[in-house]
């Protein structure tokens, strides 16, 4: 009896000892922090206009486009076969160039976004990392995904494979 009272008290001394080793987790609600950031709010509109005068300009092809596509319509009976073909493939150049100017516009859009949100997100990760450091935390969880955005904790990728078998 006096070994297991005694085997009792070891096993809660690591138990204690694992608890006061326990790793300090917190979460964080990303969108809110990062939609009172003022430099945010600017990227925003910034990246409103980029994109409204991209879709302007899309437009005034499209536009011209249809436009084109009316008066051919109308006209195609008077035309010859050969002006009707022609007409056709001015048409589908417009077409083609509508597209090209869409997937540029895109591309443009997406490193736009790149560039203004870039020094953004530096800002909010050190201001996290700053926080957690301060104040002994591990691990910092987005509140509104799973996704971890700041970890300090020991990494048991290695571990686990290892256990598996695998590399």
């Amino acid at each position: 009896m006096k070994k297991l009272s005694v085997l009792f008290a070891a096993v809660m001394m690591v138990v204690s000892v694992g608890m006061a080793k326990a790793q300090k987790m917190a979460t964080l609600d990303v969108s809110a922090v990062l939609n009172a950031m003022p430099e945010k709010k600017k990227a925003d509109a910034d990246l409103k206009t980029f994109l409204d005068t991209k879709q302007a300009e899309i437009k005034k092809k499209a536009d011209a486009g249809q436009a084109k596509l009316r008066q051919y319509t109308e006209e195609a009976p008077k035309k010859t076969a050969d002006e009707n073909k022609a007409r056709e493939a001015e048409l589908k150049k417009i077409e083609e160039e509508i597209g090209q100017m869409q997937e540029k516009a895109q591309k443009d859009l997406a490193a736009k976004q790149e560039t203004i949100f870039g020094p953004i997100e530096k800002k909010l990760n050190d201001a996290v990392e700053k926080v957690a450091k301060a104040n002994g935390y591990d691990y910092i969880m987005d509140s509104n995904s799973p996704a971890f955005i700041y970890r300090a904790g020991i990494d048991a990728t290695a571990a686990v494979k290892k256990e598996l078998g695998v590399n």
